[in-house]
């Protein structure tokens, strides 16, 4: 894995325009993904073409001018905003002299730093390991030269055969560990759905509010809210009480993004299958956002990815002290799609007790 620590970085980022309104948006939170990790964006660099380059992404002649302005800049990374083939990456490194990431590696990246617990830990193990087995094959001479030797399969062996079973025996072993995670959390919701436990689950954009939105509802203020992306990568979950006397339970998962490597969303499954199993969806949208609307859709399109898009669901627009006027009309935006809405501030309390009641009234109606 890189260490961040070896030698500062400083970033050029860049992506392929192909005039659907999305690039900047897209390299503003790619910066803010980079940001994360403590790697400074110093230029961008956007690219009008109505396809990828199948070789270098951007094309070999933009890639020669990115060479030139990441050494008048002083960059020593260049990020691009897709996820690119081991071809593409090698090209684009070759072409400009720089260390490449693409957009996949980078959130892996921060998943890499946030997780904490032996579970989150094996999770990003195995996305990265999935990430990495397709780009053996570009490391270079090295991974072609023939061995032999005790653990080796004969003297015809390459290095990158070797490599690449190690990497395969890695993976199945975190599989078995993953599995029997996932198979110890579905016991747990069969308990807790026999004894007659009503399960909400909160998902929503990474950094929309979902970890203070159930520190408030539930009263419990251990729980972490930090103002960074990616902070909740392992299930939380806590009672909350209704004055009505009834009560239920509510789970925080692990946020979105655009483009989530689908590695990660494999193997993160165990996680993820929380909101899949709840009996109500709580997605939880940034009214103060610059892109809420984009943000939602790309919810919805991950909620489908985990085969939880039918679950029953409302939206709690959330951060409304923050942008009142602007979220009435956000609200209005999401109810005209069928959307039952709730606007909220999960930081001043502002319409929580509202939404107890109606996330207890819901659970009625979907269970009746």
């Amino acid at each position: 894995m890189i260490d961040l620590a070896l030698k500062p970085k400083s970033a050029l980022i860049a992506a392929v325009d192909e005039q659907d309104g999305e690039s900047e948006p897209a390299l503003d939170e790619l910066a803010l993904l980079l940001s994360n990790l403590g790697v400074p964006v110093v230029g961008r660099v956007l690219q009008k073409r109505r396809t990828p380059d199948p070789a270098t992404f951007i094309g070999k002649g933009k890639a020669a001018e990115i060479k030139e302005f990441a050494f008048g800049l002083g960059a020593n990374l260049l990020v691009v905003d897709d996820e690119l083939s081991p071809t593409q990456r090698s090209n684009l490194g070759a072409v400009t002299g720089l260390e490449v990431w693409d957009r996949a590696f980078t959130i892996m990246m921060i998943f890499e730093q946030r997780a904490n617990t032996a579970e989150a830990k094996l999770q990003v193990e195995l996305a990265m390991l999935r990430y990495e087995i397709p780009s053996l094959k570009g490391l270079g001479h090295q991974m072609s030269r023939l061995g032999g030797g005790i653990g080796t399969r004969g003297p015809g062996e390459t290095e990158f055969e070797r490599h690449r079973r190690k990497l395969e025996r890695r993976i199945k072993f975190i599989e078995k560990n993953l599995k029997d995670v996932r198979n110890r959390r579905r016991q747990y919701r069969y308990r807790r759905s026999r004894d007659g436990a009503d399960v909400v689950s909160l998902v929503g954009y990474t950094n929309s509010g979902k970890s203070t939105l159930l520190r408030s509802l539930s009263g419990d203020n251990s729980i972490k809210a930090e103002d960074r992306l990616f902070s909740t990568l392992d299930t939380v979950t806590r009672r909350v009480d209704v004055p009505s006397g009834d009560s239920f339970l509510l789970s925080d998962t692990v946020g979105f993004i655009r483009k989530l490597p689908p590695e990660l969303i494999a193997a993160f499954r165990a996680t993820l299958e929380e909101a899949s199993g709840a009996d109500l969806l709580l997605i939880v949208a940034d009214a103060s956002s610059p892109t809420p609307m984009r943000n939602f859709d790309v919810v919805l399109d991950t909620l489908r990815d985990i085969e939880a898009d039918e679950i029953p669901r409302i939206v709690v627009l959330n951060k409304i002290d923050r942008v009142s006027e602007e979220s009435v009309f956000i609200s209005a935006g999401l109810e005209s799609k069928g959307e039952d809405v709730a606007r909220v501030s999960a930081l001043s309390g502002e319409g929580l007790p509202e939404l107890i009641l109606r996330i207890n009234e819901r659970i009625k109606e979907v269970l009746d």
